[in-house]
């Protein structure tokens, strides 16, 4: 029995939707490749804006496949009403974090209270700033690994951030009553001399029932030597203060093994040689710790000297429609510096290697 001319009109019927199924598809795969697929090195917050219109995209080919499906006028309005409610339940459903993150993450970029490369504390964590996506912001933390901050948890708690026109770099200690205030003091600022500070200060936090607590600080103008410069000043204090005969033990100090008389709880010092060979061993750890956020900061300060030259090259182009013709030449010289320096950037920003993963 031949069934074909009875299923034919009903195949017929059904040929734009099928047709449309498949173009919706390679767009959506040409799409994905040209916005994600050929760039995997993409970090979050790049990505994050790409992944939307891909979202996009593919909701609004389901919607036109609906409506090419053959079907009354009844029934294509009750499955459109389902898809709608469909898509409405999902947003609903995930609205309380995830709308409340994305209106987060529009704030701080509206606020600017930190950018990528900058150090923050935010709560227990501390590190410096390697992305800020629309929903969460990552940092790299002093162990070199990153953690992902949602961006209503950087609202709903407070930020220190630290400037970048420079910072306070301290340390705490105990001595005795015993040694004198002004001694103390003289020896501490030169400590912090000595570990690349700036104007150093000595503050009394407290006189305790045994000993009296010191504060030393100083100004450190280089903050991406931050850790750095910390364990410098406390490395710099043990070295002044034992060199000077002071022992950093407070009277409540206690020691099971018996000491002669007179004998100073003071390590020895080393040989000069040896001293010059642990300095050169000893190298900043920055370099290695925040490697995303170095890189990071580097993209961001790249974007803002890219806008700003942009702006820059408008400005000249004005001037050079309204400059008498000696000014001409000026003016042009300018403009191709600004261009070439516009079109190295942008190569710099559209390496894989500069591009945050």
């Amino acid at each position: 029995m031949d069934i074909w001319p009875e299923l034919f009109p009903v195949l017929h019927a059904y040929i734009p939707a099928l047709a449309a199924i498949v173009i919706i598809a390679l767009l959506l795969w040409g799409m994905d490749w040209l916005l994600l697929g050929r760039r995997p090195e993409l970090g979050a917050e790049l990505r994050l804006p790409r992944q939307l219109i891909m979202l996009l995209l593919a909701l609004s080919g389901v919607l036109v496949v609906l409506l090419l499906i053959p079907m009354s006028d009844a029934t294509r309005g009750q499955v459109l009403s389902l898809f709608g409610l469909l898509v409405t339940g999902v947003v609903a459903l995930s609205s309380t974090t995830f709308v409340a993150n994305a209106m987060a993450g529009l704030m701080l970029r509206n606020v600017g209270s930190f950018r990528s490369g900058d150090f923050i504390r935010v709560g227990d964590q501390f590190g410096r700033v390697t992305e800020r996506g629309l929903f969460h912001t990552e940092i790299q933390t002093e162990e070199r690994e990153l953690t992902s901050l949602p961006n209503l948890y950087l609202i709903n708690n407070p930020v220190t951030v630290v400037r970048t026109s420079g910072t306070i770099v301290s340390a705490t200690l105990s001595l005795g009553y015993d040694i004198s205030r002004k001694r103390i003091e003289a020896l501490l600022k030169k400590a912090a001399e000595e570990a690349g500070l700036e104007e150093p200060f000595v503050q009394v936090r407290n006189l305790g029932d045994f000993s009296v607590s010191y504060r030393i600080a100083g100004f450190l103008a280089e903050i991406k030597q931050l850790l750095t410069a910390r364990s410098n000043l406390q490395k710099s204090i043990l070295d002044v203060l034992h060199a000077d005969g002071i022992e950093i033990v407070s009277p409540a100090f206690m020691n099971q093994r018996p000491l002669p008389e007179g004998r100073r709880v003071i390590p020895e010092a080393g040989s000069a040689e040896m001293e010059t060979q642990q300095a050169v061993a000893e190298e900043e750890p920055e370099a290695l710790i925040f490697d995303k956020a170095e890189e990071a900061e580097k993209q961001e300060m790249e974007r803002i000297e890219l806008t700003g030259l942009k702006q820059q090259l408008e400005e000249f182009e004005k001037l050079k429609g309204a400059a008498a013709e000696s000014e001409q030449t000026r003016i042009d010289a300018e403009i191709d510096e600004v261009r070439l320096r516009l079109e190295t950037l942008s190569q710099q920003l559209d390496k894989p290697e500069n591009t945050s993963s």
